[in-house]
């Protein structure tokens, strides 16, 4: 099945393609400015850059960066008209010398600067597609402190569950604020590959993660799969609801997201369902000039 009608979001984009005022904030690899696929894209960058120029298929934190974005906001992107915002974390080029920083795992007291740096520039949402940091039993709490501001903020944090098919949590996926996502086959089943937890499963939703193309590198579209691929899905269904519902709180949001797919297991998310979070949103009010219903309070 198409990866889009998988999780109903044809319905939903034929509503809105998004607004430029409502930004989408990625914490991933640089995306590659002069890529064709952002052509009258409104796509910013944040922070200093770490490479110039457009990816080479060897370059894979960049080039992975770049399909983030393009499942995003490219020309048959989920939300092209919203804005994107890059923050560069990883480097395919390390000033130490080392190897590409996206192959070895989050520096937590980088990430959460990049994310706080993200929220502050004026993200609604932000996508996070990278390895998991330290169990959630360990302490971080510079990261903490972030996933702290960015809820205060109302800024929904979309993360990929990563792909080491463990059970558990992390830092990220523990946090009660966090939209945890796991990856879903062609065929509407969970991967086996995906993380699972009692909190990716109580707070996460699923999404499509089977050999997702993303924009063409060096004359082949790069294909993704697993949850960073799941990731962006959801993300831009947060940016589309944003840009419908410009009234819904993100509480609202997030709820409408998480709540609709039906119900629970244990450690696995439901399969996201974009519509019924559309029509949730809608039939609680968001849409009126009156007094909103619950869940849009």
């Amino acid at each position: 099945m198409d990866p889009l009608e998988l999780v109903r979001l044809p319905p939903l984009m034929a509503r809105t393609s998004g607004r430029p005022e409502i930004v989408i904030g990625v914490i991933d690899g640089r995306v590659a400015p002069d890529h064709p696929a952002f052509a009258a894209r409104a796509v910013r960058e944040l922070g200093p850059a770490t490479d110039t120029g457009r990816c080479r298929r060897t370059d894979v934190c960049c080039a992975h960066g770049t399909a983030v974005a393009g499942i995003l906001v490219a020309d048959g992107g989920v939300a092209p008209r919203c804005t994107l915002l890059s923050r560069p974390l990883f480097a395919d080029r390390p000033a130490d010398g080392g190897p590409a920083t996206c192959l070895s795992g989050v520096r937590t007291g980088e990430l959460a600067r990049a994310l706080t740096e993200i929220v502050d520039a004026g993200a609604h949402v932000v996508n996070l597609s990278m390895a998991q940091p330290a169990p959630s039993g360990i302490r971080d709490h510079a990261l903490e402190e972030a996933l702290d501001h960015a809820a205060a903020r109302g800024v929904i944090l979309v993360v990929a569950a990563g792909n080491q098919g463990r059970l558990g949590s992390s830092v990220l996926t523990d946090h009660p604020w966090v939209v945890p996502v796991t990856a879903y086959d062609r065929a509407g089943h969970p991967m086996p590959q995906s993380n699972l937890g009692r909190s990716v499963g109580r707070n996460g939703v699923g999404a499509p993660g089977d050999r997702v193309p993303g924009p063409v590198t060096d004359g082949r579209p790069l294909v993704l799969s697993g949850t960073s691929a799941a990731a962006p899905f959801v993300t831009g269904t947060v940016a589309l609801l944003r840009s419908a519902f410009p009234r819904a709180t993100p509480a609202a949001v997030r709820y409408a997201l998480t709540h609709g797919p039906g119900r629970r297991g244990s450690v696995t998310p439901p399969l996201l369902d974009a519509w019924s979070a559309y029509t949730a949103l809608h039939d609680g009010g968001c849409m009126r000039g009156t007094r909103p219903q619950r869940p849009c309070l």
